[in-house]
């Protein structure tokens, strides 16, 4: 009888762990975390340049060669999502954050779409441009400061914000066809993929997560 008890007792205790443990990776919000700040984690590097991508400090920094970084952990697949991040951008710097995406090993991301990362680079599509559909001219954001990058899809629909104002408010229209071979960019579901564009640009990405949406 007593040992029945203490199993018993040590049951409750496990559960009251394992509830505990699940409140932390599940904030009150209903945001969950995608990087754990330390290690690659749940994520997987493109097979072109994967020096490129390190861990710093709590950040994921991209210095180097084009590569993608790929979320792979068990979340995904993502459809309907409101994803988050910080993202800090040093001068003539590139990236980009990729949504509805799959892994390639090689190249530029075929599928999904790109949400810009370009304060003051060349190109004229700039942080928050939905890269090639809607673009950004001006985001009021500066390098060598954190912004916080929202992505929120809906069913057709797609936000972007930076720090809490809407820059691009997109409805995909029914029956949209592919513009090209090279790039798919329609809404379906997939991935999160980070981009790092070329060996001059160093960008900086911390605090991802996301929240599910009905």
């Amino acid at each position: 009888m007593r040992s029945k008890f203490i199993c018993v007792i040590a049951f409750l205790t496990l559960l009251a762990c394992f509830q505990i443990t699940s409140s932390a990776e599940e904030g009150k919000d209903g945001f969950v975390p995608l990087f754990n700040g330390k290690t690659l984690d749940g994520w997987k590097l493109a097979e072109e340049n994967p020096q490129t991508w390190k861990v710093i400090d709590g950040q994921l920094v991209c210095e180097g060669p084009r590569c993608h970084l790929f979320y792979d952990g068990k979340l995904a697949p993502f459809k309907n999502f409101h994803f988050i991040a910080e993202v800090k951008t040093t001068p003539g710097s590139n990236a980009g954050i990729y949504f509805h995406t799959k892994y390639q090993a090689t190249n530029w991301p075929k599928y999904g779409f790109e949400c810009q990362v370009n304060v003051s680079h060349g190109d004229p599509k700039k942080t928050s441009s939905l890269y090639g559909v809607v673009n950004v001219a001006d985001p009021g954001v500066k390098d060598n400061a954190w912004y916080t990058q929202e992505i929120i899809v809906k069913g057709k629909n797609v936000v972007l914000k930076v720090n809490g104002k809407t820059l691009v408010d997109y409805t995909e229209p029914d029956k949209q066809a592919a513009p090209s071979k090279q790039f798919e960019r329609l809404l379906g579901e997939g991935t999160f993929a980070l981009q790092a564009h070329d060996p001059n640009s160093k960008v900086y990405f911390r605090n991802l997560r996301v929240k599910k949406l009905d």
